[in-house]
């Protein structure tokens, strides 16, 4: 998992602007999709800044791209399903998604897969709908095993809840952005006592020309 926030832990202010890292940090996160097999991103990131999720600033091949999207909200001209065609798409729906909409998901180039929250267990469901576990064997199945996640606070917080997450870097930016309204880089429903919280190991920290601090975790 990978995020840039604020000091005071915002990726996005109130009015939905995500633009926190600089060039260099994002050199940076293009060299790290360059590594992996496949980017995961929720449908609220998608929605938000209509991102393309490739390798531009750096030599590579483009990673895979999955978004978890349970009600088949992608916008068909959006900049991911308008390149699903040469760029491996996968959009992880549920049977709440609507056959027409699947259907030209597919017409496009894209790659469905309708995982329930049913399979694989009842209690691996979370908010989003798609159960995330099923969907992390399905790609597993599919020979893509490095996953970066580029998510949103509720997806963050669904797949670090799972025990989906094994390494977690963060870029901070030194900005403060305020707004009890604003995201932060975990959202959800929260542990209620800090005993009950996720524990990381800090591996190593790092600092950019630009002031940003890179830390870099182990999930405990």
């Amino acid at each position: 998992m990978n995020g840039a926030m604020t000091v005071d832990g915002k990726i996005a202010t109130t009015g939905g602007d995500s633009k926190i890292s600089s060039k260099e940090d994002l050199v940076r996160v293009h060299k790290l999709r360059a590594s992996v097999d496949a980017i995961l991103v929720g449908i609220s990131t998608i929605l938000a800044d209509n991102p393309r999720l490739t390798v531009r600033l750096v030599k590579g091949s483009n990673p895979a791209r999955v978004i978890v999207d349970s009600r088949g909200r992608l916008p068909i001209d959006s900049q991911i399903i308008c390149t699903a065609s040469k760029i491996k798409t996968i959009v992880a729906v549920t049977d709440q998604a609507p056959e027409e909409k699947i259907h030209k998901l597919e017409d496009m180039g894209a790659q469905v897969l309708v995982v329930s929250k049913g399979e694989r267990g009842q209690s691996a469901a979370v908010p989003h709908g798609v159960n995330l576990k099923e969907l992390f064997h399905r790609l597993e199945k599919m020979r893509l095993r490095r996953i970066l996640v580029e998510g949103g606070g509720e997806l963050n917080w669904s797949l670090l809840r799972l025990g989906l997450v094994d390494e977690l870097t963060v870029a901070i930016a030194p900005k403060i952005a305020g707004g009890r309204l604003a995201t932060t880089l975990v959202e959800g429903d929260g542990f209620e006592e800090i005993a009950q919280s996720i524990r990381l190991e800090l591996g190593k920290v790092e600092r950019n020309k630009t002031g940003e601090l890179l830390l870099h975790y182990k999930l405990v």
